[in-house]
């Protein structure tokens, strides 16, 4: 169903059973797919949209990149399957660099003015809470929770399932499955809640846990924390990730500050 309001650019590709709401505005180059739903007062432009999607009121997606160096080139934004892109949420398309596209995946969820810029990879399952501002080219690892009003830098990646407190900010990258706060938010223990509820065994969170505490022990710098690692714990996937992860890092992996302490599965 399409709003007589709504304004439609001859080349929009919109599946039969689509709903786009009163006031909406859909311009070139766009894909819109089966169940999604468009409410109102959206604008959206060069963009490719999953199935069963929801648009909220006042959501910008696919407008040109805040990117000095864009000219107009063709390119896009990609959004998975049922993800939900709240109020006021803006989504860049991609510069002309990379492969010219700015993606979110499945079951993302975008809380009201969140700002996902140029050449994003937001993989699944990832919430943006409300205000928080990806700078260009960040990565954000499946089910990574980055929490309100927290901001950035361009070419960051925040790694699987990491949880980031709200007011946050960084300029290196977040190691996967940790729990940070603060400016810049650093570790403070793994994620056990994300964990437990993508059914990973005790044993395996045990010996994760042990990683993590060595990698950001203060008593060894992180080639002798990862030495020790593959030393005396048991490799498993999520160690295997969090230690590739730092040896791929451009920008750094934050680990430590002048702080001490960590939370570990003492209470489970």
């Amino acid at each position: 169903m399409i709003d007589k309001t709504a304004i439609i650019h001859p080349s929009a590709q919109i599946a039969d059973d689509a709903i786009i709401g009163p006031y909406v505005v859909i311009g070139e180059n766009v894909k819109i797919g089966s169940g999604t739903r468009v409410i109102s007062n959206a604008h959206i432009e060069y963009a490719e949209i999953g199935k069963n999607c929801t648009i909220s009121p006042f959501a910008t997606i696919g407008s040109e990149p805040q990117d000095l160096g864009y000219k107009g080139e063709p390119t896009k934004v990609v959004i998975g399957d049922e993800t939900i892109i709240k109020e006021n949420v803006t989504v860049h398309r991609g510069a002309a660099c990379g492969d010219y596209t700015t993606r979110i995946g499945n079951k993302c969820l975008l809380m009201v003015g969140s700002h996902v810029a140029h050449n994003c990879v937001l993989a699944d399952q990832v919430i943006l809470a409300n205000l928080v501002t990806l700078g260009g080219h960040v990565h954000v690892g499946f089910g990574a929770f980055v929490g309100g009003m927290s901001v950035f830098h361009q070419n960051i990646r925040i790694g699987d399932m990491a949880i980031i407190s709200g007011f946050s900010a960084s300029r290196q990258d977040i190691l996967p499955y940790s729990k940070g706060e603060g400016r810049p938010p650093v570790p403070r223990g793994i994620n056990v809640i994300a964990m437990k509820r993508r059914g990973v065994p005790l044993e395996v969170r045990t010996a994760t846990n042990e990683a993590f505490k060595l990698l950001i022990s203060e008593e060894y710098n992180t080639s002798q924390a990862i030495e020790k690692i593959k030393a005396e714990i048991p490799m498993n996937e999520y160690i295997e990730k969090m230690i590739d992860f730092i040896h791929t890092s451009k920008r750094g992996v934050l680990l430590k500050s002048h702080k001490t302490g960590h939370e570990c599965l003492a209470d489970e």
